[in-house]
């Protein structure tokens, strides 16, 4: 299974993102996306989860922002980002068991 987070970038305090998360390889084993985030200097942390048949897991600190969806025909998930504050600004990771993508980096600045 291969991995590849797209999507991030700079973005201004109350703005939006979709994050990609494109899978490839051994697909058909995939059976949820795990997000993760890893903020300058500090640990990575879980901000949810995503299985195939649509059900979610949201982390309480970023309930409410932080959304997830799924394409399954294309393999891709999503992670949606509303209302971005500084404090959002990391490298985001999306995985699946042993399987991480490279990771994009959010940065939100004015």
């Amino acid at each position: 299974v291969q991995l590849q987070a797209s999507g991030g970038g700079l973005v201004q305090p109350g703005g939006s993102l979709r994050l990609s998360c494109a899978a490839s390889g051994s697909t058909s084993s995939i059976n949820a996306i795990d997000w993760y985030r890893q903020p300058p200097g500090k640990q990575r942390g879980l901000v949810g989860s995503i299985t195939r048949s649509g059900r979610t897991y949201v982390v309480d600190s970023v309930k409410g922002r932080f959304f997830f969806s799924r394409d399954n025909l294309k393999n891709t998930f999503y992670l949606h980002i509303n209302s971005l504050a500084p404090e959002d600004t990391a490298v985001y990771y999306c995985t699946f068991l042993q399987y991480w993508g490279q990771g994009t980096q959010v940065t939100v600045s004015s």
